[in-house]
């Protein structure tokens, strides 16, 4: 494994902007995807892995044969991120900061004095006394979410592909687009995948294995008024942005608020509102580990409509509920050797793993639910989605050398 070289890779990556737009049905939802899937796919074919392909979509798949004739008979296992970063900052001209043998204290971030990556508010910065890291320059998010997962798993074919002496089974490598608005998997099959277990490289820190994430719906509240000229509205205006904000002041606010909840507490977050008098439309998450609590949770959304459409009886509400992903520890079971082998190869290298819980999702949340177990590993990101993300280069590395242990102990899998 080339230390040096992931580090290029990263920084390559994360200047191409990729931003999901959620607006637009369109897969992949911005050109940028595209055009990051186009250089992994040649950089693929230039490593050696065969059946390289972006497809109409612009999902990227390749493929390493076994090591040799007795290991090209093992399970084949997939190895996924996501080209796309999240909507919620800018990722439009990235300009990463690097930080050469991190000595400690505060991060200061060149292109926003105002942004600073502080020890208080991070906490693993005290274990990481040497690190290489990784910051933007606090204009833009970093983008480690998820092309720390791509850099490592492109590091890890072309390490295989070096190495024939490193033991591994068939493997898949599996690139998605538009996983931060919610549709990561919605253009892949199973088929296409062909794996009996796979791996998405999107976690946070060193040595996690997300085992269990929440079971999420999104809905769309749409409240419709009355709009005439103010100077003639006397009893016959209806005001949606009134209503609207009467629907959210009745939302819970001392609980299921991402604000006040942790662990496995679930919640509703109002998280975009757009429109004026006429009409308002309000998007909400629904959140919760139990997958039952959704359907709780979308029963009070209605009430809290009927409640406030008797306030406003010339107006109208409406709300519209759909799902997203499921707890990934509900399809887990399914192949048991997915999160198992995961354990054993970190043990291989005298590392124990911690097994997880998110507050959040994957493409492995959607994969797991489709049928195909997909734990999620970690590598190395922090804070994502936010201009104060930061990633180590020695936990990336650390990843990389996991997924080579893990190609080995399913390479003995061979016939079993």
């Amino acid at each position: 494994m080339n230390k040096r070289r992931l580090l290029e890779r990263f920084l390559r990556y994360v200047k191409i902007e990729t931003t999901a737009l959620d607006e637009t049905t369109e897969y992949p939802s911005s050109p940028g995807q595209l055009t990051l899937g186009r250089l992994l796919a040649d950089e693929l074919r230039a490593i050696g892995a065969v059946n390289v392909v972006q497809n109409e979509h612009g999902i990227v798949f390749a493929s390493l044969l076994g090591s040799n004739a007795k290991t090209r008979q093992a399970p084949t296992i997939a190895l996924c991120s996501h080209l796309d970063t999240s909507p919620e900052t800018s990722g439009l001209n990235v300009r990463p900061q690097v930080i050469e043998s991190y000595a400690g204290g505060d991060l200061h971030l060149p292109g926003d004095p105002s942004k600073t990556i502080l020890v208080s508010d991070n906490p693993d910065l005290a274990n990481l006394i040497g690190h290489t890291l990784i910051t933007s320059d606090g204009t833009t998010l970093l983008g480690a979410d998820d092309k720390a997962g791509v850099a490592i798993i492109m590091e890890t074919i072309e390490t295989l592909v070096e190495r024939p002496d490193l033991l591994h089974g068939p493997i898949r490598v599996c690139f998605t687009c538009d996983e931060e608005v919610g549709r990561g998997v919605d253009k892949l099959t199973l088929e296409e995948i062909g794996a009996a277990a796979c791996y998405t490289l999107d976690g946070h820190a060193h040595d996690e294995i997300d085992v269990e994430t929440f079971s999420a719906d999104q809905a769309s509240v749409t409240i419709r008024g009355v709009n005439i000229h103010p100077s003639i509205a006397k009893d016959r205006m209806t005001n949606a942005i009134r209503a609207a904000a009467e629907f959210i002041r009745r939302l819970p606010r001392d609980r299921m608020a991402p604000e006040v909840s942790d662990g496995r507490q679930g919640f509703l977050h109002p998280f975009e509102m757009s429109g004026g008098v006429a009409e308002v439309k309000i998007k909400i998450l629904l959140r919760d580990f139990d997958t039952a609590q959704l359907a709780e949770q979308a029963k009070l959304l209605n009430r809290i409509a009927e409640e406030v459409k008797k306030e406003f009886p010339k107006g109208e509400i409406s709300v519209d509920v759909r799902a997203q992903y499921r707890n990934m520890a509900d399809g887990l079971g399914k192949e048991p050797r997915a999160v198992a082998f995961a354990e054993e190869a970190l043990r291989r290298l005298n590392r124990t793993a911690h097994k997880t819980i998110v507050r959040g999702g994957t493409d492995g949340s959607r994969l797991t639910e489709m049928g195909l177990p997909t734990p999620n590993l970690s590598c190395g990101g922090h804070n994502p989605h936010s201009p104060l993300e930061w990633a180590s280069l020695d936990e990336m590395a650390s990843s990389v050398e996991w997924l080579l242990s893990l190609a080995e102990v399913w390479s003995e899998a061979a016939g079993k």
